[in-house]
């Protein structure tokens, strides 16, 4: 089965892509961002998941701080920052992978399968980031940590699955010879007529993939049996618009996912409620000099 997938590339992103898409001629997709004037971040070994697939929760630039309990990774939320998701491909072949933020897709805010979602290419041994909600084939809006009821979820009436980031890759199964695009419009496949099954959309801009989400949200919200967000836990806001160009390719991937990673994230306070962290003591750090306490030392009693 074939899909239609996105490839883009955030500043934070373009250092690192362009290097392994440089060389452009026949049957090689292209992807541009026009950038936002901020600064690249400087490139870091990426923590390693299963079968070497990673994603990391950036702040600034630097990676959030990472708790492993009950089977699963979690991530402290500061309230009020923007962060972005960095995503690296160990293998030597390109892969798509679903990429959803309180489980709607970040491409198009829909809730699907992984295997139905619209998804990003990285080309092999790459990295992107994805920095925000696509809103366009050019722009898209920062991630930023809030509270559940200011989040974009909330807005959407999609709150069921609100604190969670999962990316699911699937590698590609045949190559497809592409031709040379301009950045920012999909592409013309040689093999047009098989780009996707007759009934799936193609949202090339947020106004051809409005409809969609509105019924997506319609339907959330008469099924939703959750109790309303509030203003305790975490969750991600739509934030300022970025520059963010990206091109729609057609690819042919393995049914079966490579890799899977979740992260689960939520402010200080739920994490310690959780007993992830542990709850900060008003007073001195009296265990803290205790833990480092000895038995003995190599000399008499002294005089007291």
């Amino acid at each position: 089965m074939r899909n239609r997938m996105l490839i883009g590339a955030g500043i934070a992103a373009f250092v690192v892509l362009i290097a392994v898409m440089v060389k452009v001629g026949v049957g090689t997709a292209i992807a541009h961002s026009s950038g936002s004037g901020e600064s690249a971040i400087e490139p870091v070994e990426p923590m390693a998941d299963d079968n070497g697939f990673s994603v990391e929760v950036l702040i600034d630039g630097h990676p959030a701080s990472e708790y492993f309990a009950r089977g699963r990774r979690y991530v402290e939320a500061l309230e009020s920052a923007e962060y972005e998701l960095r995503i690296h491909n160990p293998t030597g072949s390109r892969v798509a992978v679903a990429l959803s933020v309180d489980g709607m897709n970040t491409i198009d805010a829909r809730h699907t399968s992984a295997w139905d979602a619209h998804k990003w290419v990285i080309e092999p041994y790459g990295t992107i980031s994805v920095r925000g909600w696509q809103m366009s084939s050019e722009n898209a809006r920062r991630f930023y940590f809030t509270t559940e009821r200011d989040s974009y979820g909330a807005k959407l009436g999609q709150t069921s699955n609100l604190g969670v980031i999962a990316a699911v890759f699937f590698r590609e199964r045949k190559p497809i010879v592409i031709t040379p695009v301009t950045p920012g419009r999909k592409e013309k496949s040689v093999n047009r007529g098989e780009d996707r099954p007759r009934n799936e959309p193609v949202p090339s801009s947020a106004e051809s993939s409005g409809s969609a989400v509105d019924r997506d949200a319609a339907k959330q919200r008469a099924t939703n049996p959750y109790p309303p967000p509030d203003d305790e836990s975490a969750a991600t806001g739509i934030g300022r618009t970025i520059n963010n160009g990206v091109t729609w390719i057609t690819m042919d991937l393995d049914p079966r996912p490579a890799s899977e990673v979740t992260i689960r994230y939520e402010f200080r306070a739920g994490l310690v409620r959780l007993g992830i962290v542990p709850r900060d003591y008003p007073g001195p750090d009296v265990l803290n000099r205790r833990e480092k306490a000895e038995g003995f030392e190599p000399k008499y009693c002294p005089q007291p």
